[in-house]
Parts: C-alpha cells; structure tokens; sequence
C-alpha cells in the first residue's frame, strides 16, 4: 500500500480516541494497541463482531459503516510487493507485522493508465472485506475481480457496503496485477516455474487470494467452504478461465461470470504483439537502432532482454497497448500456456464444475460503439443524438453489436461447455434500460448497457451516475434491484438461485433452449420488476445475415462500421472472420 503520513491520516474512532499509536513503514501505516484496552484483541478462530481482527500475517482495523450496517476492511495485503525482482514473479507471502495494519482506507492500485498519466504502484496486492454488522458466523463469501480489460480498474469497483446485509454473505474484492505487467507472454521471462512461465501473472495473483480467503475468511465470519469467485467484465473473462484451469481446483464453489464469456489468446501470436508495443522503447532507450531490431531482439531469449526488461520503469510499461477497447489483438492476455490454462483453452474436456451463474445486458455494446473513436466528433458536438443519419449508424452498431456480445456473454459459453460441464449453468439477460419512458432520456440511448447490473447490486454506486440520471431511484428499478439480489443470495448460498417469491429459473441445457426457457430475462415498468424465462431469439449466424440484408444505412457506411467499430472485439471473431477482418488471435 501506498505510504501514509500521519497529518493524512483519516482516524477511525478507535486511533482518534487513543486506544492506538500510530507508526510507518515505507509501505503500510500500522497502530500499535495500546496496553489500556486488552478487551479488543482479535479472537483467533472465532468471529467476534469487533473491527479488529486477526489474520494469518498480523491484525487489522476496520471501521464500522453504521449507516449501512456493515463493517469494512480495506486494503489488507494478500501477498508480497510484486516490484523489482519479484515484478514477473508468482506472488509471495506477505511478511507478518507485530503491530495492527490500518484498514481503514483503500489500499494501493495496482499501476496502470489513467488517461495521458499513470496511476497506481506495483506493491498493489491487496483486497478489502464488507460484511454485515452482526456476529453471525459461516456466511458465504463472494471474491469479486474488478473488470477493466485486464489493464485497467481496481477492487472498490463495487463496494460491498450496500449489498453485504441484501445477500448475507462476505464481499471480498481484490487487486491484482494489470497490463504488461499482469500478464506478459515474452520468452525472455521464461527462467522461473511453470506456472511464472505462462506469462498469467494476474491469474497467479487472483490465485493468491483465494488462498488467502481459504485462511483467513472465518476470522471475518466467513465460511472457507463456500466460496462464489464472481467478475465483472475481463473479471468475468478471469472467472471463465477459472473455470479451465488446473491452477484454480478446488478455490472456489461456486462461479458468476457478468458479461465474461470465453477468450484465450495464442502465446506466440500474443509475444509479437508486446514485441512490436515494447520495441519504441527499446530504441528510445539505445537498445537498438530501429524497431524492426528492437522487435527481433525482444522476441529472443537472452538475459539481455530479460535485464532491459527488468529495469524498464513500471510508468512506462503500464502506457502500452492502451485504449484497446476490448479488443485482444490490442493488448493480448490469457495464455493458453498448457501449465495455468490448458493449450486447447475453452476447447477442453475438463472443467472446474461448480455451479455457474452467466450475465448479460441486452445492449451490451452500446457504451464501447458510442465512446469509440469513430464516433467521438458525434459526440462532442451531439450529433450522435440529433443527426438521423448518425444515429442510424450508431444504431446499427449498437443492436448489432449488442446481439453478438450477448450471445458471446452466455449463450455461445453454455452451448461449448454443456457437454463437458457437471455442475448447474443458470442464463440470464437484463432488459432494463431501453424504455424511455420507465428509463428516462439520459439511459434509454444505451440501454441495458455493459454494467447494468452494478447498480442493482450495489444500490447507490455512482459509476455510471452521468450516464444514466435517475433511472435505478425508480419504484420499479429498486424492485428489480431487490429481486436481482434475492436471486444472488440464494445462488451463493446453495448453488440454486431459486426461491419463494421468485420466477423460476430453469437451468441452461439445450431442450429448455429450444423450448425458450433457458435464461431469466430481468426488466421493470416504473411501478415493479418484471422477470420470465425466454431464449435468444437469433444465433450468432443469423445476426450476421441480418447485418447482410440491414438497409437502415448505405453498404459503404456498413462496411466502414464492421471493419472500424465491431472489429476485432473479444465477441467478433467469426464476424471479422465473415467480412475479412484482420484476424483476432484468440481461440
């Protein structure tokens, strides 16, 4: 975490009224207890509903959220600094302290691009703890991974603070390594185990975690035997891959994927890929006169490379391959290395069977088509809300867009693994968001848009405030966020998210798909939510034909928009492969 000086410090009520001194290290703020008040001490093996409270490396204080009944602890490292030596490492244990760790702010990001500027530090392996303010015990425990393209993001994402007491559980959300240096497929790495070897850091790091849940969740009240891992976005791409991975058996007992679906990327394409970002620095560096060299030489595997590698500044690495918009032939990760994921990637026979909950947004595309490059002059002068012949194209991209990236998020998933799959697969799509009439003005353009769940289960979480006005504060859309809850409790309770109240949710299997039963479509008027079973009504072939035979826009505006907007997503690889797009190196 980063350094905290005391004038900075936000006291919890427990340092401000002198139960606790306060010392530094270089990297965590810790207090001492204070020898006139014994009765706080954590309890080891029981949960005592106090703030403070012991973990296998040292205590930690908290803070009481009274307002939302919830006690909190943030930053609370689960491994080592993963800086200079240990940079491309498999993460370490953290080293034990004698006092008690501040936890009452969040801790460090994780080092990343934040527009023109870098953010975050490479000593970011840390999560934070949200759960009800009660002394009930064995509660079951989400591990929530922070979306963000595996570049960008961190574990406050969501906040557990609103949505701990709704479900009853342990929210648990992590940091963990982004970008270059979360995964990094070069051959000059490759000096370590197998599982370093695979260039999937990120996923050694949400490894790490799970583990640390393991130990140390029942401290907190939380049961170590039921485990939900859950992701949004590239979280939900790092669920998936779980899913595949002998690394991750036996971590966790239950999976959500929300808006995740299957991509894994091809190792030597991939180490072209961060070659040819990498080599400007190489040659601004003096490494090699020209990038064609600079690329060669980092695609070698000398200890040259491995060393230029090393000493090349975290701020510098964690610019690269920005602004990739979700497309992995931008910045490439998930590594089909045969050690961490298997070399068939999604293609493989064996799963990590635990019962799988599968998420959508009926117009899941609809952010990433209206903030892409093509149309930022729309944008800014508003045209993409007032000129038709714009918003036919947006329109175009947005509902076609959001078809393929749906299906791509469940449908397409549930057909791969269901032959090969033990455990239960649940589908569902929320359709909130396109009636202007129920979602107002400012939400009603986007939709049921990529993130239209977080503020259903997280009531008041401001991520997508400018965005959407006042549409969750409907009568409505508070009950939907109310039975989309219900459904999340008793998922990660029991693995079965039904129960009394509720629409039945049927399992994914392909009858209940010809039968238009397989996935729970969540929507509300202004007064109630709605829910009923239903099935996509198109496969990701017919999408495409209807693409074909669309006349809403000229056939050279159609093909500037699938060769510039819905290119090269992780959704689009038979579409490119369909209209002769540049190739997307995924399998």
């Amino acid at each position: 975490m980063k350094s905290k000086k005391w004038g900075a410090l936000l006291l919890s009520p427990l340092l401000a009224a002198g139960v606790f001194s306060v010392y530094s290290t270089p990297n965590q703020t810790f207090a001492a207890i204070s020898t006139s008040d014994t009765s706080m001490q954590a309890e080891s093996g029981h949960f005592t509903g106090q703030t403070l409270q012991r973990t296998q490396f040292g205590q930690v204080q908290g803070y009481r959220d009274q307002a939302n009944r919830a006690l909190v602890w943030q930053g609370i490292p689960y491994a080592a600094s993963t800086a200079g030596a240990q940079r491309w490492k498999a993460p370490s244990d953290p080293a034990p302290w004698s006092g008690v760790l501040d936890a009452t702010k969040p801790g460090s990001v994780a080092i990343q691009a934040s527009g023109s500027e870098t953010v975050g530090t490479e000593d970011a392996l840390n999560l934070d703890i949200y759960r009800p303010d009660h002394t009930k015990e064995k509660l079951p425990v989400i591990v929530y991974i922070h979306g963000g393209n595996n570049q960008t993001g961190k574990s406050t994402e969501i906040t557990g603070n609103s949505m701990v007491n709704d479900t009853n559980a342990v929210f648990v959300s992590v940091n963990y390594r982004l970008g270059p240096l979360g995964f990094n497929p070069l051959p000059a790495l490759k000096t370590g185990t197998d599982e370093e070897n695979s260039g999937n850091y990120a996923l050694l790091d949400i490894a790490k975690s799970l583990d640390w849940v393991k130990a140390n969740i029942e401290q907190f009240g939380g049961d170590p035997d039921n485990v939900t891992v859950a992701g949004f976005s590239a979280g939900g791409r790092d669920v998936m891959a779980m899913l595949i991975s002998p690394l991750f058996e036996g971590k966790f007992d239950k999976a959500i994927s929300f808006s995740g679906g299957m991509t894994i990327a091809d190792e030597d394409a991939s180490a072209k890929t961060f070659a040819k970002a990498i080599a400007p620095l190489a040659v601004a560096d003096g490494k090699k006169a020209t990038e064609q060299e600079a690329y060669d030489w980092l695609l070698t595997t000398g200890s040259d490379v491995r060393d230029y590698l090393y000493a090349v500044p975290a701020e510098k690495l964690a610019k690269l391959m920005s602004g990739a918009g979700i497309r992995m032939s931008v910045f490439p990760h998930l590594y089909a290395d045969g050690t961490v994921l298997p070399k068939e990637g999604f293609d493989t026979k064996n799963y990590n069977d635990v019962p799988l909950l599968m998420l959508t947004g009926a117009n899941e595309f609809s952010l990433f088509g209206r903030y892409d490059a093509y149309f930022a002059k729309n944008v800014a002068d508003n045209s993409i809300n007032t000129d038709h012949n714009v918003m036919a194209k947006y329109n175009f991209i947005n509902k076609y867009g959001g078809e393929l990236y749906g299906l791509f998020n469940v449908q397409d998933s549930a057909q791969k693994m269901f032959g090969s799959y033990g455990a239960d697969i649940y589908g569902m799509q929320i359709d909130f968001g396109s009636d202007a009439y129920v979602s107002g003005s400012d939400m009603s353009p986007l939709g049921a848009f990529h993130g239209v769940f977080v503020p259903l289960l997280s009531p008041g979480n401001t991520n997508y405030e400018s965005i959407v006005g006042s549409a969750y504060d409907l009568p409505g859309a508070v009950d939907l966020g109310k039975t989309f809850r219900k459904y999340i409790s008793n998922f990660v309770r029991s693995g079965d998210p039904n129960g009394g109240g509720l629409t039945q949710w049927k399992t994914w299997t392909p009858q209940n798909a010809l039968n238009g039963e397989s996935m729970l479509i969540l929507d509300a008027n202004r007064r109630k939510a709605i829910s009923y079973l239903s099935s996509p009504e198109f496969t990701y072939e017919q999408v495409l034909a209807a693409m074909r035979a669309d006349r809403t826009i000229s056939e050279a505006d159609k093909a500037e928009l699938i060769s510039k907007v819905l290119n090269g997503r992780w959704f689009s690889g038979k579409l490119d492969q369909r209209f002769g797009n540049p190739s997307l190196w995924v399998k």
